[in-house]
């Protein structure tokens, strides 16, 4: 992915933009590889998947009951409540369990079935390959190695086994994957009926060991039944009982009565007792105080005769009014007076007498009942703790009883429902026999293989692009280097040689590298027009990357205009004699250094392009030291009155630092840069170099530069070579 930095103008902040065009230029470019890629591995997976087996999966559907069906509700023998959600989760986890997926294992003898025979792994390939390698002490047990082996292939029967709950249901889905559909078909049914026979074997299991600890409990309680029933009886005897409730019932209700009958004669004493008190606190001659007590007053006897005294006294007072004291009447009516109120006085001494005499029959009376109480209430005590031991034995005998009753009950109920073979799940789904291969979903596989191989392809093309750091094209040599963009040379053919690029000048074939050459002769001659450029130095940072072949074609298009002169001032490896076909006893720049030839002797023409040459001449062992010793830049002061442009060929500045000894002495250096093949740190140093050693870095030309993968960036470099094409 491209990213390029852009400052804001208010904020100056770093803003990253993505350049999709670049980014879609670089997968453009790569869309071969990425191809090739994705159909190299297209082509292998489509291998794999044909040299892989069909696994095929059934799958069978089971109802867990809320509740099981049974002849008679014993729940509490079995201890769980299948209305809770707890219940469901755990037979689900039964199902799941280990013992089941075993259980079916060894009924369907799935350990001979070809599916699941043992291979043999890398390392044990690698022991049959390597024998001489030291073998462990496994193989030699065998029961292990058997065990191993019925493990392993146990775990991979386990491993195809899917129980998957229906939410909010009680349906389970039991499926079951294999190469073999029989087989799948078989091991998903057989799953519930592992099921359904492992729980009623658990509780059939459970009802035996309820009925067997039943049993024993109901002979135990039988006997100590029949021993709390023989102490009753034993105690009925002891004690004369028939009817122990009847006997306490009467001595409560005599008890009951002799307490009322004891209030009522302590009440009667009371109120006798209280009577004659009050006779003899008044007297018994006191008639009249006597008369006024509640008790005389209201006796019967007293009020008849009190009646008669008051009429009597009416009667005497009604004749006093008529007849005097003398009068017969009067005298009659005086004596029934006196008859009747001695009566009144008579008739009140003996309601005293009664009274008395009431008093002593009261006191008596009382006194007899508390006895008799006394009596009855001692009688009704040893009849209560006689009633209480009954009591608590006959409880011991009901309680036995209920017990017994209780627990004979529930084994005969174990004993009913312990044939009864409900079973707690039943399918509604049995397993079908799959007739389509749930997987490999080779067109699937095969899709998401192609669709990652070309993702990851086309991300290693962006990665391979991203860590690419060389100098591509003419804007990297402004982005990348800072520096001037003079022009560049395009890539030649595979079947150009060094020597056809060397005058591809002069090739009308190649017009696109004609017009690049002549671009750059005109960009330079502008540049110079202040400023005549007499001396042009061309340079690169490493051998190879055309440098020489630049040198002659640069002087080929000025050569055109101008006197031109081309010295190979590499004199450790020399080529630019040899690319013009001259002779390698040549004398040239290395004599004329060292004096022992003129310069006269030493240049020659080229009779295509007319430009003078001046070749490296016989390598020296101090090439360096020709150079520094001030004879070169007396040379050039020499021939810059002879030719208008003096083209200097040096060796690459990285190597060797010829170059950099002749660069004050240039008035332009030239760096030449292999596209898309030096990177860019080792360009940057190159400059570095040249600005240190104070060289005129007019800027840099790329060379051998791909137009066409150019032109995915750049649509100028594309119509440049269309054009060029059709000047041809």
């Amino acid at each position: 992915m491209h990213v390029e930095t852009a400052r804001a103008d208010g904020a100056g902040q770093a803003v990253q933009v993505i350049d999709l065009k670049k980014t879609f230029n670089v997968v453009y470019r790569a869309k071969w590889r990425i191809m090739a890629f994705t159909l190299l591995c297209g082509v292998l997976a489509t291998f794999v998947l044909l040299n892989m087996s069909p696994v095929y999966r059934a799958t069978s559907t089971l109802l867990l009951e809320a509740t099981q069906a049974r002849a008679i509700k014993i729940e509490e023998v079995y201890g769980f409540n299948s209305s809770q959600q707890e219940y469901y989760l755990t037979q689900f986890e039964v199902l799941k369990s280990r013992s089941i997926a075993e259980q079916v294992f060894v009924n369907l003898d799935v350990a001979n079935h070809a599916e699941y025979q043992p291979t043999a792994g890398l390392k044990q390939q690698l022991m049959a390959l390597l024998p001489f390698l030291p073998q462990t002490g496994v193989e030699d047990d065998p029961e292990y190695a058997a065990f191993l082996q019925r493990k392993s292939q146990l775990d991979a029967f386990v491993k195809n086994i899917d129980i998957v709950p229906v939410r909010r249901t009680q349906l389970v889905k039991l499926s079951f994957s294999s190469e073999d559909p029989k087989l799948a078909q078989a091991v998903a049914n057989a799953l519930g009926d592992a099921y359904i026979n492992s729980q009623l074997d658990a509780r059939l299991g459970i009802t035996q060991k309820a009925n067997s600890w039943l049993g024993g409990r109901v002979a135990e309680l039988r006997e100590r039944l029949e021993q709390s029933e023989l102490k009753l009886e034993l105690f009925r005897a002891e004690n004369n009982l028939v009817d122990v409730a009847g006997v306490t019932s009467l001595d409560q209700q005599e008890l009951e009565r002799l307490n009322e009958q004891l209030s009522v004669a302590r009440a009667r004493k009371a109120e006798t007792e209280g009577f004659l008190t009050l006779v003899k606190r008044f007297g018994r001659d006191d008639i009249r105080r006597l008369e006024s007590l509640p008790e005389i007053t209201s006796h019967i006897s007293v009020q008849n005769v009190k009646r008669e005294v008051l009429l009597t006294e009416r009667k005497v007072s009604e004749f006093g009014k008529i007849y005097g004291p003398k009068h017969p009447k009067m005298i009659s009516a005086q004596a029934e007076l006196s008859s009747v109120q001695q009566s009144l006085t008579q008739q009140i001494l003996r309601l005293i007498d009664g009274v008395e005499k009431e008093a002593e029959a009261a006191a008596e009376r009382l006194a007899a009942l508390e006895l008799r109480f006394e009596q009855a209430r001692s009688r009704f005590s040893g009849m209560g703790s006689l009633e209480s031991d009954y009591r608590r034995i006959k409880r011991e005998v009901e309680t036995n009883r209920l017990l017994f009753d209780n627990f004979m009950a529930r084994q005969k109920e174990t004993e009913v429902t312990g044939d009864f073979d409900a079973p707690i799940a039943r399918f509604t789904d049995l397993a079908e026999l799959p007739t389509t291969a749930e997987k490999p979903k080779k067109k699937l596989i095969l899709l998401l293989v192609l669709i990652a191989a070309g993702g990851l392809a086309t991300v290693m093309a962006l990665v391979f692009d991203a860590l690419n750091d060389t100098v591509k094209h003419l804007t990297d040599v402004e982005k990348l280097l800072n520096q001037r963009a003079l022009g560049f040379l395009p890539k030649g053919g595979k079947k150009t040689g060094e020597t056809d690029r060397a005058r591809a000048f002069f090739d009308r074939s190649q017009r696109q590298h004609i017009e690049a050459v002549s671009n750059i002769r005109t960009g330079l001659s502008l540049l110079s027009i202040d400023k005549p450029l007499k001396v042009i130095e061309i340079t690169s940072s490493y051998p190879g990357e055309g440098k020489t072949s630049t040198s002659l074609n640069l002087a080929f298009a000025f050569g055109a205009l101008e006197r031109v002169l081309l010295i190979d001032a590499d004199m450790r490896k020399p080529t630019l004699g040899t690319k013009l076909g001259l002779p390698g006893y040549q004398p040239g720049l290395a004599n004329v250094l060292s004096g022992t030839e003129t310069v006269a002797d030493c240049i020659v023409k080229d009779e295509q392009s007319g430009v003078d040459v001046l070749t490296a001449g016989a390598v020296p062992l101090n090439p360096l030291e020709l150079l520094a010793g001030g004879a070169f830049e007396r040379l050039l002061e020499q021939l810059k009155a002879d030719y208008d442009k003096i083209i200097v060929d040096t060796p690459p500045v990285q190597m060797v630092s010829d170059g950099l000894l002749l660069a004050p002495m240039s008035d332009a250096v030239l760096l030449i840069v292999k596209a898309d093949h030096t990177r860019s740190p080792a360009v940057k140093n190159s400059i570095a170099k040249i600005n240190q050693a104070h060289g005129n870095l007019y800027g840099v030309i790329l060379n051998q530069m791909d137009t066409e993968k150019a032109a995915s960036y750049y649509g100028s470099y594309g119509s440049y070579g269309y054009y060029g094409a059709e000047q041809g």
